[in-house]
């Protein structure tokens, strides 16, 4: 399914670049800080109209987007302007109501950089949410507050846990339409609050909204006085976003060997990729692995610049002294510090995305960082029961939208840290090896860090 990027969300940002440099700062909006944050819930919680609202009320949307909007709406019959069809693309969408792929946008305040994924509520698209949230800052559960929690608030909750995201918004929307009780509100905060230690979530915020009148969203609202937290714009203009991939461990999966052997280049090998943990200089003695060579940095460039460090997540190439054998998939880490685990037997939590379903003994394609090699499914050690939490370890049939506990073997042994620890080197895919579709995501999982959610 194409993944749907409207273009015209981009303008608000280009145009804020713009801006004079006595009006903002020296270098504008380039240096400001980025907030990437996700939306989820269950269907019809009001994901898609809570970021058009968000839109609308910080003025991050032109008048010819707000009337494209309000023409869609009339031609769909409704009475209203329908602010979901702002990040609802496809046509399948917005005949349905529902949204059905992940949907990014883009927009600046004069404090931060935002990109929105909004992801779909139906269970039949939770697939989608890992897509969406499995870079997000911030993740923001949205509660319908008629319904109170079900079961895909859990499972997003979840997902959000095993994600490591290290912020969660409740936005325990429609408030509106419960006479904005504070008894709701707080009866709903309550029960979430007991799945979040089960989850073990990191910091839980709570705040009652209506996303389709706008109340707390950007504004203030005079609805819900008992209240006195901050608007949602406010805290993901706030919230605080440490970044401390440059702090993990040195990590730099080879992605392909630059030696262009010509006149101009002679005698030039470098090693292109991402800098996927820590930060390389200079001078800092490497070790490549699987190989265990040893090598001094001699250069690292960026395009026709060199640079003095390199730190994550910037793409460079690293020139080392010496001569020795790295190729496509090897891993440069430093000396003294950390090193990754090396194995070919894998424990994961996999979300299943495929509608077929996956069983012990099936064969896939693993891709984990810039490494590929096939692999097999050892053991399947239980599954989750979303509704109740607990581990179902007598099912060995995973399903789509499933969550699962596993074990698989690699073909070649894995350079990898668990997920905990390093989001990019803790992280494979699953891809079937007759259709090359994906179809799971993993995170790597010590065994003595697996954890039982049973309450």
């Amino acid at each position: 399914m194409l993944q749907q990027i409207n273009t015209s969300a981009i303008k608000p940002i280009l145009s804020s670049l713009l801006l004079k440099e006595e009006d903002n700062g020296p270098s504008g909006y380039l240096d400001m800080e980025l907030l990437r944050f996700s939306t989820a819930g269950s269907v019809d919680d009001g994901k898609s109209t809570l970021i058009g609202r968000l839109l609308y009320d910080s003025k991050s949307i032109f008048e010819d987007q707000l009337q494209s909007v309000k023409d869609a709406s009339e031609r769909l019959g409704g009475e209203e302007v329908n602010l979901a069809l702002l990040t609802d693309g496809l046509r399948a969408e917005r005949e349905q109501g529902i949204t059905i792929d992940v949907a990014y946008r883009y927009f600046a305040t004069p404090k931060r950089k935002f990109i929105i994924a909004d992801t779909p509520g139906h269970i039949q698209y939770t697939r989608n949410m890992v897509t969406g949230a499995s870079t997000a800052d911030v993740a923001i559960v949205l509660i319908d507050a008629r319904n109170g929690i079900v079961e895909q608030t859990k499972r997003h909750s979840y997902i959000a846990s095993l994600l490591q995201i290290p912020n969660v918004i409740l936005a325990i929307n429609k408030m509106d339409l419960v006479n904005f009780s504070e008894e709701v509100y707080n009866t709903i905060k309550l029960e979430y609050e007991k799945i979040a230690v089960i989850l073990k979530l990191g910091n839980i915020i709570f705040i009652p909204i209506s996303a389709r009148d706008g109340d707390n969203v950007v504004d203030v609202s005079a609805n819900t006085p008992w209240y006195k937290g901050e608007t949602l714009l406010q805290l993901l203009e706030t919230i605080p976003v440490h970044n401390t991939d440059s702090l993990l461990p040195a990590r730099f999966p080879v992605q392909y060997v630059i030696n262009p052997n010509n006149a101009a280049f002679q005698d030039y090998r470098a090693y292109a990729g991402r800098v996927s943990g820590g930060l390389f200089r200079v001078g800092d003695t490497i070790l490549a692995l699987p190989s265990n060579r040893l090598s001094t940095i001699k250069a690292i460039d960026e395009g026709p610049v060199e640079l003095n460090e390199a730190f994550t997540p910037q793409s460079v190439s690293i020139r080392l002294d010496g001569n020795i054998s790295i190729n496509r998939g090897d891993l440069l880490v430093k000396v003294n510090e950390k090193y990754p685990k090396y194995s070919s037997i894998i424990s994961l939590h996999v979300c299943w995305l495929n509608a077929r379903p996956l069983s012990v003994g099936g064969k896939y394609i693993v891709r984990h960082t810039t490494n590929e090699t096939p692999a097999i499914i050892q053991d399947i050690r239980y599954k989750v029961n979303i509704n109740t939490l607990k581990n179902i370890a007598d099912d060995k049939t995973i399903h789509m939208n499933d969550i699962a506990h596993i074990t698989i073997k690699t073909q070649k042994a894995l350079k990898y840290d668990d997920y905990s620890e390093n989001r990019i080197t803790g992280s494979l895919i699953l891809i079937d090896e007759n259709t090359f579709e994906t179809v799971g995501a993993g995170m790597i999982v010590s065994d003595q860090e697996v954890y039982s959610y049973n309450i």
